[in-house]
């Protein structure tokens, strides 16, 4: 029979791979838009952010955001997404950086410091508070949303996106 120890461990653990994924996820969708002409990345669509490129910036706003407030720290964002965005090879430097930093701050938590609420005020307007672990979870499910809505605007190109489903990730990734 598991202890709750077992299930705080199992339960960190998961979140560990989670943000593996979000990781994995976002680079491989950066890296499969590298061949794609820079016209196509600034075309505007039928989608919330407009542009691929502005899409991808949004996640990366969103994540250091949310870095700020669990590093007890403010942030100078006044929206969530820039007016301009950063060339694709800015955004894959920053994406790298910040998915970086998420593994280390997720590995070193344990399951009492992912209870943690955190107090923050939303960019919108409005008090936040949520705990370290339901700050991670939405930074995995905000970034695999919105890699979505790029990988609908490549099948606009038309491109094929590359499969980032978890499944995929748990097979060809974290299971060697």
């Amino acid at each position: 029979m598991p202890t709750d120890r077992d299930e705080c461990t199992q339960g960190t653990h998961a979140l560990q791979t989670l943000i593996r994924y979000k990781g994995w996820a976002f680079d491989l969708t950066l890296k499969s838009l590298d061949a794609v002409p820079g016209d196509e990345l600034t075309k505007i669509r039928p989608t919330t952010f407009k542009t691929i490129l502005h899409t991808l910036n949004h996640i990366t706003v969103v994540d250091d955001i949310f870095r700020s407030h669990l590093k007890g720290e403010k942030h100078e964002y006044t929206e969530r997404n820039t007016k301009e965005a950063p060339c694709l090879s800015v955004q894959q430097k920053r994406a790298t950086a910040l998915c970086n930093w998420y593994t280390e701050f997720t590995d070193a938590q344990s399951s009492m410091d992912l209870n943690q609420v955190i107090d923050f005020e939303f960019v919108g307007g409005g008090q936040g508070a949520m705990s370290r672990a339901e700050i991670l979870h939405h930074i995995v499910n905000h970034t695999t949303y919105h890699i979505g809505y790029v990988s609908d605007m490549m099948y606009q190109i038309p491109l094929v996106p590359p499969a980032s489903d978890l499944t995929v990730f748990l097979r060809d990734i974290e299971q060697h």
